[in-house]
């Protein structure tokens, strides 16, 4: 009889366990779907060392989030930002390890990226365009690349580095600028329907339009 007993209460033990593991289960599961940082398992969704205890450079880079959240906020209200200070670095870094580039400066606006550099070549239009190239692949696509080889306009760039989008006359300035950068090779098409620069042609109309009805004001 006290075998008896002492098996069934082992076994009500057991099963009150059982049913408190598996509600924790579907707490969390019900907690994660609507954040996916959330899980039983984070290696599931995320490097398993979770990027805080090592970052090797080469590790892969991923993540993974929903429709819905992203950090439990409606994704429809949440703006996404870039570092330009960053992106600026790395354009000008992997640049100057292309053939025959020397001295890399680049600007990295709200739209735009100026880059300037010295060269050697013997054929600027084919190092014009590995570098406007290089940018483009470094940017966001909606981005437009301008270059130039003539070394006067690295200053006219370094102009700007402690300026940002709201200063006064700030796209009309850039505009300038970057008409004077036009007289250097800029490479080839992007494509069919995309100019050197990356420009469709209602992209450049419009950007003309909006800057002189800013300077209009």
């Amino acid at each position: 009889m006290i075998l008896t007993v002492g098996l069934s209460s082992i076994i009500a033990l057991t099963g009150c366990s059982g049913n408190q593991d598996q509600s924790n289960g579907r707490m969390n599961h019900d907690k994660s779907a609507g954040n996916p940082q959330n899980v039983n398992n984070p290696s599931q969704y995320y490097d398993e060392d979770n990027r805080n205890q090592k970052n090797h450079s080469e590790d892969f880079g991923f993540t993974r989030t929903n429709k819905a959240t992203v950090d439990g906020k409606n994704i429809a209200n949440k703006t996404a930002s870039i570092d330009r200070e960053q992106l600026a670095d790395m354009i000008s870094t992997l640049s100057v390890q292309l053939p025959n580039v020397n001295d890399v400066a680049t600007l990295v606006t709200d739209e735009e990226v100026l880059v300037v550099y010295d060269t050697d070549t013997k054929n600027r239009t084919e190092t014009a365009d590995q570098v406007k190239r290089t940018a483009m692949g470094v940017v966001p696509r909606y981005y437009h690349v301008y270059v130039s080889d003539d070394r006067t306009h690295a200053q006219d760039i370094e102009n700007f580095a402690t300026l940002d989008s709201d200063s006064r006359g700030m796209d009309y300035t850039i505009e300038q600028t970057i008409k004077n950068m036009l007289k250097s090779p800029q490479g080839y098409k992007m494509s069919e329907v995309e100019n050197e620069n990356g420009e469709m042609v209602n992209d450049k109309r419009d950007r003309h339009d909006n800057i002189h009805q800013k300077t209009m004001d």
